[in-house]
């Protein structure tokens, strides 16, 4: 007989905050550049494709002694169900001995640790005095990505939202940003200006940093917007067939990956390779080998850099275990007996 641990969004909330999990991701990036930790192959399944599927990424931190997977389900029909449209679940594991340590809700722990990795790619690759950040995308991930990084780079003055096929998304967003910013992550930031991007070509060629979290299977940016120097961190391609920039932008940048196989595979990479816009041979180096300063980011101001993250499961067992221990700590959760 056994005893697991199972977190909900709530008691994940209550357990993890986005500065620690910022450290946390940057932490197993530098694992996995030095050889201690691993991902595995991911499992996906369309039950009906453009409709409903579900992937299962998972991987082993040796370091922290614990492997695991996520499971993630898409059923795009829920919401007339009255049912959320995705679904998520970090199980993590014993690297000693198998045991189930704990499930832990997936959506709430996939928004920061997803926030965490772009504003890091942001951090490493983006030239100094960043002061314009651009955010494409409006949804669910948007104030996360926008919150790690106004953590990370203190310069930004400006942050821009767009969503170029619902722009009044946008605006309501960024209408409610200064305090959701306060609220749910302790940031004032009253020297920030927020906008509305309603012309994309201009907001990307006014950009420092570009951070892309869509649905998109076609590019969102064109090459010919892109000023000499921009850095993008590509964080809504995770599965076969979508993409958000054009291809030529990456052709003439320094490119970068959080798991190399992952992104040929899965990644904002994929299709450019696919199509012989360039080759497996034009990523430098994964983000976590130039934490580790073994792999140069960025050479010159004018640089353009691509992070491309299609992301790792190891990420999300990091950081369900910091939230477990602490749940633990705490008496949160829900002891399941098996």
């Amino acid at each position: 007989m056994g005893a697991l641990r199972v977190l909900s969004c709530k008691d994940v909330a209550a357990c993890l905050d986005l500065r620690e999990v910022i450290d946390t991701v940057a932490s197993v990036y530098r694992q996995k550049a030095d050889g201690e930790a691993q991902s595995w192959p991911m499992v996906y399944h369309a039950f009906e494709p453009g409709v409903a599927d579900m992937d299962i990424k998972s991987g082993v931190l040796g370091k922290d002694e614990v492997f695991g997977h996520k499971t993630v389900a898409w059923f795009s029909q829920n919401p007339q169900r009255g049912l959320p449209d995705l679904y998520g679940i970090i199980v993590v594991l014993s690297a000693l001995t198998g045991e189930p340590l704990g499930v832990v809700d997936g959506a709430s722990i996939t928004g920061l640790r997803t926030g965490a990795a772009g504003a890091l790619g942001a951090k490493a690759l983006a030239k100094p005095g960043t002061r314009e950040l651009l955010m494409v995308g409006a949804g669910h991930q948007a104030p996360y990505q926008i919150a790690a990084t106004l953590m990370l780079l203190d310069s930004i003055e400006v942050v821009r939202v767009a969503n170029p096929h619902n722009k009044e998304r946008a605006a309501d967003l960024v209408k409610r940003l200064p305090e959701l910013l306060r609220d749910q992550f302790g940031l004032t930031n009253q020297n920030v200006r927020f906008e509305v991007a309603f012309d994309m070509a201009e907001a990307v060629g006014s950009a420092d940093v570009v951070i892309t979290a869509t649905m998109a299977t076609t590019p969102l940016i064109e090459d010919a917007w892109v000023k000499p120097g921009t850095h993008f961190s590509c964080m809504g391609a995770d599965m076969p067939g979508k993409q958000e920039i054009d291809p030529a932008i990456i052709t003439r940048a320094r490119l970068f990956t959080d798991d190399t196989a992952n992104c040929l595979a899965n990644g904002e990479i994929e299709l450019g390779v696919s199509e012989g816009c360039f080759g497996p041979d034009h990523v430098v180096g994964e983000l976590g080998a130039v934490l580790t300063g073994s792999v140069e980011g960025r050479l010159s101001p004018n640089d353009l850099t691509v992070f491309d993250s299609a992301g790792t499961a190891l990420l999300d067992i990091a950081c369900a275990k910091i939230a477990l221990e602490r749940a633990a700590e705490r008496g949160l959760g829900t002891i399941a007996e098996f």
